[in-house]
Formats: structure tokens, sequence, C-alpha cells
């Protein structure tokens, strides 16, 4: 494993490095996903890669220091947080015991901003995480694992609808702007997102398109429920690469009709998110037609994993 700073390449031009394999920060960005706002946060704050600084002062990352990333993401997707990271690195560490209470830490920060429905206090607690960790391990270790302690924690306490809606309208204010920034900056073909929930603002559906944006996809979201038989306009006028449905897992006759109508041969991958149960995920999967393409995963960090087993971000 590498230091965590390169050694010096002394006068080399920059010519001569990127002959050797150095990388500016938005190759190195694209290879490991983590974004240059980040790896210049591990940086300033922690030391943990500093790159040469061309006579311009752009950064250039070695090969090692890239692989140096790679295992970076390794621990942060073990759970542990990146003040932590550059010590395990310099002396292999196993992983430390208080890692999961930290991301808890983290998670009851975020609580108690949403109990008191502060925006601000919201905003600037996630763009502390923000700033040093990947998008994928915050979902991970951070937002997922929240929303699931919060619709545990609602129908107990006083409240829970105003708390659910002030959360899912951040979510979609926060997670759509990214979303349409990212947008601007894609080509190709988008993938279609569409709310089947009857209530707007899925937080699935947002985090999603988060994570797919990030990777470099474009996203099209329609977050809210699109009549079946109108999916065949939507996909002929935009021709998608994937259509990606989010529903709340519910094991009621009606409910198991209606995802049927939609989970039908497209002509493009079908993806469902939402649904937990292996048994009833395969249920669906076996009636759908045999000439359509269906898949049903649990989650959005899952659903992405799929997209990306089936090159379909690419």
């Amino acid at each position: 494993m590498s230091q965590s700073t390169s050694s010096e390449p002394g006068a080399s031009t920059t010519q001569d490095l990127i002959a050797a394999g150095y990388r500016p920060i938005r190759d190195v960005a694209s290879i490991t996903g983590v974004n240059p706002v980040t790896l210049r946060a591990w940086e300033r704050r922690y030391g943990l890669i500093v790159p040469h600084r061309t006579a311009k002062g752009h950064r250039l990352y070695s090969p090692e220091q890239v692989q140096t990333i790679q295992a970076v993401l390794g621990w942060l997707n073990r759970g542990v947080s990146v003040g932590q990271v550059k010590g395990l690195l310099r002396a292999d560490q196993p992983l430390p015991a208080e890692q999961a209470s930290q991301w808890q830490d983290k998670r009851d920060r975020l609580c108690d901003a949403i109990h008191a429905l502060d925006e601000r206090q919201l905003d600037e607690r996630f763009n502390a995480e923000l700033a040093l960790y990947p998008v994928q391990i915050l979902c991970q270790h951070l937002l997922l694992p929240l929303l699931v302690t919060l619709e545990a924690r609602w129908p107990q306490l006083p409240g829970a609808v105003t708390e659910r809606l002030f959360l899912h309208s951040w979510l979609r204010s926060k997670l759509g702007a990214r979303v349409y920034h990212d947008n601007r900056q894609h080509q190709g073909q988008p993938l279609m997102l569409i709310n089947l929930c009857q209530a707007p603002m899925s937080p699935q559906l947002w985090l999603c398109a988060w994570l797919i944006g990030t990777a470099g996809c474009p996203v099209d979201a329609f977050d809210g429920p699109m009549p079946v038989n109108e999916l065949p306009l939507a996909i002929g006028r935009r021709r998608p690469r994937a259509v990606l449905l989010f529903c709340e897992a519910d094991s009621n006759t009606s409910a198991q009709s209606t995802l049927q109508h939609w989970l039908g041969d497209h002509g493009v991958p079908c993806v469902l998110i939402g649904i937990e149960d292996q048994q009833e995920a395969e249920q669906l999967v076996a009636r759908a037609p045999a000439s359509a393409d269906v898949a049903v995963v649990a989650d959005p960090l899952a659903a992405l994993q799929n997209l990306a087993d089936r090159h379909l971000l690419e």
C-alpha cells in the first residue's frame, strides 16, 4: 500500500507526468466515483491523498494514489469514518469497533434537525457529511438507515405526518436540484424513474436519481403515479435505456395486480424498486411476460448495482 502522500516527482513536466500515468482530478473522479469536491476535502482536512501540483496549480494523481483512493473507499464501505482512514492505511489495522456508533451519531444529528423541522440545520449537517463522503457511502450508512429508523419511530410519536412531509420535501428539493444540475452535464438516453405510490415525493426515487446522476447517466423523474396506459407513450417519446418503478412493499391482492400491469414487455428493461421480500420479488418476476426484461430489487443501492451489472449506466 502506498503512503497517502506521494513522493515528489521532481522537475518532471506535466507531459512527463501524464505519460507516467498521472491523472487530473476529473479523470480520478470518473475512475473512482469520488467527486472532485470530496477529493479536495480529503486533501485539505485530513492530508489523506495529496496530489502533485503543476506549475499552474492543477492536481495530478499518481497511479499509486488512485489505488489508495480505492482502498479508502473500501474502508468507508465498511462503515469507517473518513477521519480514521489515514491511520488505518498506514498500519493496516482491523476495522475499529466504534465505527457503527459513529454513523449512528451522524444519523442522530440529522434526526434532531428533522424533529425540530429546522431546514437550515438539516442542510448544514448533511452538507458537512456530503463534503467528506461519496454518494453511495452516504446512502448506505446515513440516509437509507435514517429512513428506516424514522419510519419505525414515527407511528409512535406525535407530529409524524408533519416530520415525514418536512423530510420528504427537503429530500426532493435537495436531491432534485443536484439531479437537475447533473442532467445538464450528461448526454445520451435517460433512465426513466416513475413513482407508483399515491403520495408524491418518494425518497427512494430521489435517492436513486441522485445515485444515477452521480454515476454519469441522465435521469427523467416522474414523481407521481402515471396512468399505466400512458407508459408506452412516455417510452416512445423519451426512448429511455430502462424504466425504474418505485413502490412501497404491499402484499395485498389489488397492489399485486396493479404491479403486474406495470411489469409488462415495454421494449426496454424494467426494474421495480421497493420489494424487500425475496419470495414476493420472485413471484412478480415469474408472473411477468416471458418476453419482458424485468428485475425486482429492494432499494436504490441494489438498483444501482443491477443497472451497473447490465451496463445500463454507460
